[in-house]
C-alpha cells in the first residue's frame, strides 16, 4: 500500500463529511461588494439583472426587508416577502415588480458617483404600498472552483420570517438594516461582515436542504470512498499525490477509484487536484503578495511557464494579470 503523509490520520465519515462542507464554505469571503437600498411604491418593474460592472466570481442578492413583490426569473414568478433573501450565483438575467404595468425604475441607473461614504437609498414614491429592497452583491471566491459553484442552483431563495417560528437570520437582516439607516464610524466593514455572515448561512442551508444527485460534488463527498479520497486531498494539497496513494487512502482499486471519479465528478483524481491547487493559487494571487514562481511550485509546476499556461486555460487570463485585474 501507498505510503500517506504523517499528519493526515484516519477521520470518521461523518466528520469527513462536515471538513469538507467547512473547507467550501471557508472560502466564502468578502472581496469586494456593492451595496444600495431602494424604496418603490405602487406598481413598478425594474431589470434586476445583474450590471456590467459585477465582477464574474459575484454573487447578486436582494434582500427584502419591507413589503412584497415578485421576482421573475426565467419564466417563472416568485413571491418575495420580508425578511427573505435571494441570490443569483450566476447573475441570470431577472425582473422584479409589483403589481401589473407598473413604471419601469432603474435602480442602477440612478445611483450616485461611487465611492459612497454611506449606502445609498433612492425613493420612488408614489401611491400604494410601499416595497423595501437592500440590493448589491458580494464576491464569492469559492465561485471559481467549478465542483463547488456547479452545486449551486440559478436562484437561491431563503425565507427567514416563518410563522411561529424563530431565525437568527432574520435579527441578522435587521441588524444590516439598523446599519443602513443609522450609520456609524466604521459601519461600512461591520455592514459588509454582517452580509458575509447572512451569505454564508444562506449557501450552507442551500448545500444541506440540496438533495445529493447521482453526480456531482455533493454526491462525491457522501461517498465513503470518494471522501475518504478527497478528505486528503483538501488536507494537503501540496503533498505529492498520484493515484495510488489516492487509492490507497480511498481502500479502492485504481481503476475503481478512477472510475468512481469519473461517474461522480466528470473528472479524473489527478485532473481534480489540478484544479484545487489552481484554484488555491487564485486566491493567493488575489490576497498575497507571493511571487507567481513561488505560487506555481506550491500548485505543483516546476515551471513558471507551465502553471502560467496551466492557470490560462482555467482562468481565461495568465496569473499577472489575474493578480492585477483583482486588486483593482
Amino acid at each position: 500500500m501507498a505510503a500517506l503523509p504523517n499528519n493526515l490520520p484516519e477521520t470518521p465519515a461523518s466528520e469527513r463529511v462536515g471538513d469538507l462542507l467547512s473547507e467550501a464554505l471557508r472560502q466564502i469571503r468578502i472581496t469586494g461588494s456593492l451595496q444600495y437600498c431602494y424604496m418603490p411604491s405602487g406598481a413598478w418593474i425594474t431589470d434586476a439583472t445583474p450590471g456590467a460592472y459585477k465582477p464574474r466570481d459575484a454573487i447578486g442578492f436582494h434582500i427584502m426587508t419591507a413589503g412584497t413583490c415578485w421576482l421573475e426569473l426565467e419564466g417563472v414568478r416568485t413571491v418575495l416577502e420580508a425578511g427573505d433573501i435571494a441570490a443569483f450565483p450566476f447573475g441570470t438575467p431577472h425582473w422584479i415588480g409589483a403589481g401589473d404595468g407598473g413604471r419601469l425604475i432603474d435602480p442602477g441607473g440612478d445611483l450616485p458617483p461611487a465611492p459612497w461614504r454611506e449606502t445609498p437609498i433612492l425613493r420612488y414614491e408614489s401611491e400604494g404600498p410601499i416595497v423595501r429592497i437592500l440590493c448589491g452583491y458580494i464576491q464569492c471566491e469559492a465561485m471559481n472552483f467549478r465542483h463547488f459553484s456547479q452545486l449551486l442552483p440559478t436562484l437561491i431563495h431563503v425565507r427567514t420570517l416563518q410563522a411561529g417560528a424563530t431565525d437568527w437570520l432574520a435579527a441578522t437582516i435587521k441588524q444590516i438594516v439598523a446599519e443602513v439607516d443609522h450609520p456609524q464610524g466604521g459601519g461600512r466593514s461591520v455592514l459588509e461582515r454582517l452580509t458575509e455572515l447572512a451569505f454564508l448561512e444562506v449557501l450552507r442551508r442551500q448545500i444541506l436542504a440540496a438533495d445529493a444527485s447521482s453526480t456531482g460534488w455533493l454526491a462525491a463527498i457522501q461517498d465513503p470512498a470518494l471522501s475518504r479520497c478527497l478528505h486528503f486531498i483538501h488536507s494537503d494539497p501540496g503533498h505529492d499525490w498520484s493515484v495510488e496513494k489516492l487509492a490507497a487512502a480511498s481502500g479502492l482499486s485504481r481503476s475503481a477509484l478512477c472510475d468512481r471519479f469519473a461517474k461522480l465528478l466528470q473528472s479524473s483524481p489527478m485532473h481534480y487536484i489540478r484544479d484545487w491547487r489552481l484554484f488555491l493559487a487564485s486566491v493567493r494571487l488575489r490576497s498575497g503578495s507571493a511571487s507567481i514562481a513561488e505560487i506555481a511550485l506550491d500548485a505543483g509546476y516546476a515551471a513558471e511557464a507551465a502553471f502560467n499556461r496551466a492557470f490560462s486555460r482555467r482562468y481565461g487570463k495568465p496569473p499577472a494579470l489575474w493578480r492585477k485585474t483583482s486588486a483593482a
